[in-house]
């Protein structure tokens, strides 16, 4: 059965991991990796990538992605969404803070992002608001 938008919308607000893709040019299958992403109240949708990162380099050509968020218990659920590219900025640590503490227990947080912010190498933040919503729970198995 297909969610509700505000059932689509509580999901989306969970901390799950989503199945990011973007198209990858003629003769290859969409590039697709997990990914964490961010659900913000205006529905905007917004995930953090390496500047130089394949994905990158992907979305600037096709200008639009989409995420797969799922889940199996205690039913099957996930919501899908697609659209274009709002805006790439230059992450702060602040939003690298934000997402981390979405996903990692807090005391591993702050260790998490100093990591990040040196390791890693530039993060851009990329916003996108869903145009095309795919949802369903399908129940228990």
């Amino acid at each position: 059965m297909a969610l509700t938008r505000e059932e689509r919308e509580t999901f989306l607000k969970e901390p799950h991991i989503a199945a990011f893709a973007v198209d990858a040019g003629a003769g290859r299958a969409p590039l697709t990796v997990p990914i964490w992403y961010q659900y913000e109240p205006d529905g905007t949708v917004w995930i953090l990538i390496q500047a130089d990162s394949r994905k990158n380099q992907l979305l600037g050509v096709a200008g639009r992605f989409s995420l797969m968020v799922d889940r199996v218990e205690p039913t099957i659920r996930y919501v899908s969404v697609e659209g274009p590219v709002l805006d790439t900025t230059p992450a702060t640590r602040e939003q690298l803070h934000e997402i981390s503490a979405r996903y990692l227990p807090a005391d591993k947080v702050d260790e998490y992002v100093d990591f990040s912010w040196k390791e890693h190498g530039t993060q851009v933040l990329v916003r996108m608001r869903p145009e095309r919503w795919l949802s369903s729970d399908l129940g228990a198995v």
